[in-house]
């Protein structure tokens, strides 16, 4: 199979991170980096997002080499969005102590011509009228998947419901699942979800792995790769989606085995971005270390 490009739209951020093992300022952060730094190692990257004038384009050089399309980066007049927090002993729990939108606020994504016949398409966890929007400018692409969150369950659930109505694939989490269902058991919730659009759901459940379910009945539970030192769990959901999506550049998304294997280099690649603060480890991880962790995680879970 002739190897796909992908699309993302998403946030584009400096992060301010602090944890028991360091901390960061003004460090590369938003949906649309740790997606393209993630994907880029299976295949080439087309990036949608907005920018600040005051953002150091130094910081993104790396993806020049890394096959990423920045055409649709868009530099608006204006702070950068930029958001700050604190994880505890236990990364699972942090504080946000900022949330600065600056021109994320009025976001407004434009397409270029030749982005718009990309197959497959990651929507990142944006307002879901911004998704809309990108979804009317693209020509048929052959692969959706969606990502949002409770805020927007909560706050826009009839636009997100028209968002959910024309994807092939969601990446929630479980509380998600129930908010958007009303159904706390996983299949019964998926089964919903099949009823209003998607044909795949991804269920993240952080430490504890992922659980894949298909409409066809296929259902595929991983753990999370057990990592020794997790520094920074910052952009780990944008990163395993970012390994997720982009494995199908080169393997037929009709085929059940290849999203079990999808799910997997998801996985891993998540668990490499958590070992460092914002991209500093994926921005030079290589696929055979991916694969080196594929196969200790294969011999982990066999039996």
């Amino acid at each position: 199979m002739n190897e796909k490009p992908v699309l993302v739209v998403g946030s584009a951020a400096l992060d301010s991170v602090e944890s028991p093992l360091g901390k960061v300022e003004d460090a590369l952060g938003g949906s649309s980096f740790f997606f393209s730094t993630a994907a880029s190692l299976f295949a080439p990257v087309r990036l949608v997002a907005v920018i600040g004038s005051d953002f150091p384009m130094e910081k993104i050089e790396f993806l020049k080499g890394k096959n990423v399309d920045t055409t649709g980066l868009e530099t608006a007049e204006g702070e950068t969005f930029r958001w700050g927090g604190v994880y505890h002993e236990d990364p699972n729990l942090r504080d946000t102590l900022f949330t600065k939108l600056g021109v994320f606020e009025n976001f407004d994504p434009k397409l270029p011509e030749d982005y718009r016949n990309t197959p497959i398409v990651f929507l990142g966890n944006i307002h879901p009228a911004l998704q809309l929007k990108v979804l009317d400018q693209l020509n048929n692409p052959e692969l959706v998947v969606l990502d949002t969150m409770n805020f927007w369950i909560d706050g826009t659930p009839d636009l997100l419901e028209k968002v959910i109505s024309r994807v092939d694939a969601m990446i929630i989490n479980d509380e998600e699942a129930a908010m958007l269902t009303g159904q706390t058991d996983l299949r019964k919730a998926a089964a919903n979800l099949f009823e209003r659009g998607p044909s795949s759901i991804i269920i993240k459940k952080g430490q504890h792995g992922a659980v894949l379910l298909r409409k066809d009945g296929d259902i595929f539970c991983i753990p999370a790769y057990p990592v020794n030192l997790v520094k920074d769990p910052t952009g780990a959901g944008d990163t395993f989606a970012g390994g997720f999506v982009s494995y199908f550049a080169k393997h037929d998304f009709n085929n059940s085995k290849n999203w079990r294997q999808a799910i997997v280099h998801g996985t891993i690649v998540a668990s490499y971005v958590v070992e460092d603060f914002s991209m500093d480890r994926t921005r030079n991880l290589t696929v055979e270390e991916v694969k080196e962790r594929i196969g200790t995680l294969r011999r982990m879970t066999e039996f």
